[in-house]
């Protein structure tokens, strides 16, 4: 059985408020990240990355000056090293189910991250999380393994 469930879909489609649903109603115990947007003035400025411990750092913002660009935002790839990829360790280790949101062009910068999402997947851990929905080599493969079980999410459904 796969245990691995990913959600994929454009921007805006819910796949967040999904997993923080399924997280809430869930029994046994869950732990990973997930990606939130920053805004003032009702202008996205940025995302933030939050535990489910409640720990939180800036991921990205658009006044990072960093070599890490997406678009007009810096990331800041210490800051997912030192709080999204612990928190992905702990969990493999201490959880039930494993939160990964996301697995996108920001994240893929990291090569710490990377390395986690691989070994989280070939852990037998329960996992959920989202992953881009546009075409990346790496996310592209991590979609093809045999334990994802690939999900789409549209305003639809």
């Amino acid at each position: 059985m796969k245990q691995v469930y990913l959600l994929t879909g454009r921007p805006g489609t819910g796949k967040t408020s999904l997993i923080k649903q399924a997280v809430a109603e869930m029994r046994g115990r869950a732990g990973g990240f997930y990606t939130e947007e920053i805004r003032s003035g009702g202008v996205r400025q940025g995302f933030r990355l939050v535990t489910l411990d409640g720990r939180s750092a800036i991921l990205a913002h658009i006044d990072i000056h960093s070599p890490y660009r997406v678009s007009k935002y810096g990331v800041d790839i210490d800051s997912l090293d030192r709080v999204g990829v612990s928190a992905l360790r702990e969990a493999t280790e201490q959880c039930d189910l494993v939160v990964i949101d996301e697995i996108g062009k920001m994240e893929l910068f990291s090569v710490s991250f990377r390395e986690a999402v691989l070994r989280i997947i070939d852990s037998g851990k329960r996992v959920l999380g989202t992953i881009m929905l546009n075409s990346n080599p790496w996310a592209d493969a991590i979609k093809r393994q045999p334990q994802v079980n690939l999900v789409a999410v549209t305003r639809a459904n």
